[in-house]
């Protein structure tokens, strides 16, 4: 059975930080690339990075490059989002999302709430 869950959401003051984990199961992490998404209330989904399972590089969309960090411990099947410097444009539920890369296969978390306080 797969499963995506991810946990670590909560509240948080303006320039706070907080870490994410996202722990999988039913498939083999390393050859899936994660994403993290976004999507904050009236807004459409966002993706906010990416690591890849060929070789852990990264990527992060503009607005939050230097203040997240997406890293991975295949071993324990978790995939973290470290976000430093929180601002109330942060304030978002948070998805995990893995993508096969020798197949076709796609599965996403049910979400984590992340609140900023200003």
């Amino acid at each position: 059975q797969v499963q995506v869950v991810e946990s670590g959401g909560g509240l948080v003051q303006h320039g706070g930080s907080l870490t994410l984990s996202c722990v999988t199961s039913g498939f083999t992490l390393d050859y899936h690339t994660i994403g993290w998404f976004r999507q904050a209330p009236g807004k459409e989904r966002e993706g906010v990075g990416c690591i890849s399972s060929s070789d852990n590089r990264t990527n992060y969309v503009g607005s939050v490059r230097g203040r997240l960090t997406i890293s991975r411990d295949n071993a324990k099947n978790t995939v973290y989002l470290q976000m430093d410097s929180l601002n109330a444009e942060d304030t978002a539920e948070y998805y995990c999302y893995a993508r096969g890369r020798f197949t076709a296969s796609d599965y996403w978390g049910q979400g984590t709430q992340v609140t900023v306080s200003s």
